[in-house]
């Protein structure tokens, strides 16, 4: 750490009056991450980023913040104690604490997990990582009467771009883009329909016009992901989030494709070249997946299974286990007993694992089964595990999507604010 009163060997924390003295290097790694930002601050302005004032006589960082609750956070990332509310405290301000010290709901202990979230389907309200009041200071601070007209259009255009309900401009534009991609996906679901490749082979401006269209909404999305990139503050964070990689995925087929009907020809001898073409082609399905920026439903969807990646893994563990375990039994009682009349459809252990499998989902497709009493009476316990076995992890999963559910609904409704204000004005 560069900032700071030279030679001083610790830091002072105020939290609302309550002082806690840090060494430097305990500061380094401390498990808050708003804290250890400190260590890395090397001028005053990144210091009043991270925190609401400082004396440098002192060396003494000022939070304004609940002290009591930063008194419970403090017990619990030292290691004595378990997280839990802070007593005649709301569990809702508890929680924006916790956000702003860089703890999560998980770090609770899981009855306050159960109390937060049903305080949250009661209020419906959500507090993100950076709450409004923090955001306008930190632009305040870094921008104020010093922002550059030419900083605060890129901030406006990305916020147009990233946030649908950010504004009526962005309103409009996620409304167009979203019609580009029903039309490309009518276009392309309408291409594999028999009458339509017959009526395209007889006539060649039906084939042309449909390509036109599809070149108009792949340059759309083209130029939709370039202007994203360009007004984007962080260019590598940009790359990784999933939503961009599943645009560059969407976006990339299609020039392939281009390139390689331009070098092999549409009708080319070469048969591994064609499959590629119409798999490259059919990987276009992935622009339907483009909705998740323009509805809170797929956007839910797709948080809710990053946060819970551990149940769901869980949950596949589960599967695999019964699989090996009831495949293996049902191919011994159905095949490996009697081999006069064995069932055929058992006769290996991977052939009975798509039984298995679409028992435990009580699907039931009828179209192998067992014939031998041992073999149904397996089928019967099959059935009744899967049920149980999938149950299991749902309880969490169930939690995780409302507390998604409700982040995004908030975020969602704050945009809607502002574009309301934006309109009266």
């Amino acid at each position: 750490m560069t900032f700071g009163r030279s030679g001083a060997a610790s830091v002072v924390l105020n939290v609302g009056g309550a002082r806690y003295s840090l060494s430097r290097e305990l500061l380094k790694d401390f498990p808050l991450r708003r804290v250890s930002r400190l260590h890395g601050c090397r001028s005053e302005r990144d210091v009043l980023e991270v925190c609401d004032d400082y004396d440098r006589e002192r060396n003494e960082y000022f939070f304004d913040r609940h002290s009591e609750a930063f008194g419970f956070i403090l017990l619990y990332v030292r290691g004595h104690g378990k997280l839990r509310f802070a007593p005649r405290m709301c569990e809702l301000s508890f929680y924006n604490e916790m956000i702003y010290w860089g703890l999560e709901g998980a770090h609770l202990e899981y009855c306050c997990q159960r109390r937060l979230d049903d305080r949250m389907s009661d209020t419906y309200t959500f507090y993100t990582a950076e709450e409004p009041g923090t955001l306008g200071r930190d632009e305040a601070r870094s921008g104020g009467a010093e922002a550059a007209p030419s900083r605060r259009w890129l901030e406006r255009m990305r916020r147009t771009f990233e946030e649908p309900t950010s504004s009526l401009a962005a309103q409009i534009l996620a409304s167009v883009s979203v019609v580009f991609v029903i039309v490309s996906m009518v276009v392309l679901c309408a291409s594999t329909l028999p009458d339509w490749r017959a009526a395209a082979a007889d006539n060649r401006s039906l084939d042309d016009r449909s390509r036109i269209i599809e070149a108009i909404c792949i340059g759309w999305f083209t130029a939709e992901c370039i202007v994203r990139f360009i007004v984007s503050k962080n260019k590598c964070e940009f790359v990784k989030r999933p939503l961009n990689i599943i645009d560059l995925l969407a976006i990339t087929p299609y020039y392939i494709s281009v390139l390689m009907t331009v070098f092999t020809g549409e009708n080319s001898q070469l048969q591994r070249a064609g499959v590629t073409l119409r798999v490259l082609r059919m990987m276009r399905i992935f622009w339907v997946i483009k909705l998740a920026r323009h509805f809170i439903g797929l956007q839910t969807l797709g948080l809710t299974l990053k946060r819970c990646y551990r149940e769901m893994v869980m949950l596949l563990v589960f599967i695999c286990v019964a699989m090996a375990i009831f495949s293996a039994l049902s191919q011994l009682l159905e095949h490996g007993l009697d081999l006069e009349t064995s069932n055929k459809d058992f006769a290996s252990i991977p052939a009975a694992c798509w039984w298995v499998i679409i028992s435990m989902t009580t699907v039931g497709y009828g179209d192998m089964y067992p014939i031998t009493v041992p073999g149904r009476i397996l089928g019967g316990v099959c059935v009744v595990s899967g049920i149980v076995l999938l149950a299991l992890p749902i309880t969490f999963i169930y939690h995780s999507f409302v507390q998604c559910y409700h982040e995004l609904k908030f975020r969602s409704a704050r945009y809607s604010r502002s574009l309301s204000a934006e309109f009266l004005n």
